[in-house]
């Protein structure tokens, strides 16, 4: 007589994939069986649905028009105007467009219980409003902004109580022959989950599991250079969760590093958005939720898969990210590295400057990711290998300082940086940086000061116990009595080594020679 021995399987999801496995697995055979993309270390979202309930706040409404519909979502529900449409959108079903401009329109007239306030006011594109003709409550109308502008509208205290989220490109189509159908609330389901979120492969998955291993971000061609800065901050393919909110999560890896105003758009559910001024200038946020655009915040991209892993991510985790486009690096390359891979995506390169075997690229125009691809072109300067100088950093012993040095030469955003040479003698190189300003708000305070000796090769940054605040420096030889700038022991800050020193003999006053981090193992 023969036994057959069954094995239960069960279902999962693997970042939208199906796969079946033995019952009892973990996450680490799921991501075996998926081949799914993961970086060692990064969290995994979990979920699994288990029920579902009604909303009972109704914030989002579809608006059919006799040219299509658009769609609202209430910034204030609990506001006097936010009550005002909850309780009689209904009665708005019918209303004509009464008048049409360039920078607004308006649905009406009809007779609401608000208190119109006199003055001037500014608006922004899609906002929405209820204004009162002539100061009169009997003469509502609903008013719908086109584009920012002021004006006077006997709008109540509250102002905006909606924003246009859907159908923006109706709003220019309407005109005086166009009225409203009917106005229908939009009903959300909440979808009840057990969630979970680790970088623990041993977790046990059970049936039905959503797996979520990255997330994925298309970078918008409105922000090249903040692109660019997103980039830099994912540079490894990781964000980090440095804060979290209901509304967003924010890695402040590039904290301080500046990055322009580009793009002024709302900051729907999975925007990326880098804040351009103020308190977390250089901050990267990604919303969970929709939010209103922001003067201050830039958005640069899009979440396009997975989400869920961003809703579910906790503070101090790691989150593996793939961007789209990938980023093109040229800069510590040489051209025979990078000419094929340009070609292969139509992008005609230009070389400039040293042309040799040894060449290394140090700098290319256009700098962005994203202009290179609208341009379909890039020009690339290089000089000889030799003037390329790799240097290890010691961020654990002397973080600020490090964190100095790579501001300075813009080594937090770039994979090259420049340094002057400001004076060499005997066997001493001083330096100046780049961004000598940045010795205006970077504080250097002491730290990993020399002691007995200063090892050939590791180089150094006056402290600002001494004059020379912000000078670097490094010896050829070791030396006893004074750092890598020439200053006393305690007025230096030894921030690493020098991995081919070697390069450095023959540069001359007034030089600029080329630096790169060196990849830690």
């Amino acid at each position: 007589m023969r036994c057959w021995i069954t094995s239960k399987k069960i279902s999962v999801e693997v970042n939208g994939q199906q796969f079946e496995l033995p019952e009892g697995s973990t996450l680490g055979d799921a991501l075996k069986v998926s081949n799914a993309p993961y970086r060692a270390g990064t969290a995994i979202g979990i979920l699994k649905m288990t029920a579902e309930r009604k909303s009972e706040v109704i914030t989002e409404y579809a608006i059919n028009t006799t040219k299509g519909e658009f769609r609202i979502e209430l910034e204030d529900s609990d506001s006097p105007s936010g009550k005002l449409w909850a309780e009689n959108f209904k009665e708005y079903e019918g209303k004509n467009v009464h008048w049409a401009g360039p920078e607004a329109l308006a649905f009406g007239p009809f007779e609401a219980e608000l208190k119109p306030e006199r003055g001037l006011r500014g608006f922004e594109a899609f906002d929405v409003v209820f204004g009162a003709g002539g100061f009169d409550p009997g003469n509502t109308h609903l008013i719908i902004s086109r584009k920012r502008h002021a004006a006077e509208y006997g709008t109540p205290e509250e102002g905006v109580f909606a924003k246009v989220i859907g159908g923006k490109n109706l709003l220019n189509r309407l005109s005086k022959d166009d009225s409203i159908l009917n106005i229908e609330p939009i009903i959300e389901w909440e979808q009840l989950a057990e969630k979970t979120c680790t970088d623990d492969l041993s977790t046990s998955i059970e049936d039905g599991a959503s797996i979520f291993t990255y997330f994925e971000i298309e970078l918008s061609r409105n922000a090249p250079v903040g692109a660019e800065h997103f980039y830099a901050l994912s540079r490894e393919g990781v964000l980090k969760v440095d804060y979290v909110a209901s509304s967003f999560i924010s890695d402040n890896s590039l904290r301080e590093e500046i990055a322009p105003y580009e793009n002024f758009e709302p900051r729907t559910e999975g925007a990326v958005s880098v804040r351009t001024v103020g308190y977390g200038t250089g901050k990267v946020y990604i919303s969970r939720e929709d939010r209103p655009s922001s003067l201050v915040h830039s958005v640069v991209g899009h979440v396009t898969k997975g989400l869920e892993l961003v809703k579910l991510a906790e503070k101090g985790q790691e989150l593996a990210v793939e961007s789209l486009p990938p980023q093109l690096v040229l800069l510590g390359h040489s051209f025979e590295e990078v000419e094929p891979v340009l070609s292969s995506i139509g992008v005609e390169l230009v070389k400039e400057g040293y042309t040799e075997e040894d060449a290394v690229i140090v700098r290319q125009e256009p700098a962005t990711t994203l202009e290179i691809l609208g341009d379909a072109k890039v020009t690339a300067f290089a000089v000889p290998g030799s003037k390329l100088v790799k240097v290890e950093l010691y961020p654990e012993k002397a973080p600020k300082s490090v964190d100095f040095f790579r501001h300075s030469l813009e080594l937090k955003t770039k994979t090259v940086g420049q340094l002057l040479v400001s004076m060499v003698y005997e066997n001493t190189y001083l330096f100046r940086a780049e961004k000598v300003e940045a010795i205006k708000y970077k504080e250097i305070l002491p730290e990993n000061s020399p002691r007995g000796k200063v090892l050939a090769g590791e180089f150094g940054i006056t402290n600002q116990s001494a004059k020379r605040m912000g000078n670097i420096g490094v010896k050829l030889v070791d030396d006893d009595l004074f750092g890598p700038t020439g200053e006393k022991f305690s007025s230096t800050n030894i921030i690493g080594r020098v991995i081919d020193p070697e390069k450095l003999k023959g540069i001359k006053e007034g030089d600029i020679i080329y630096v790169s981090e060196a990849i830690r193992k």
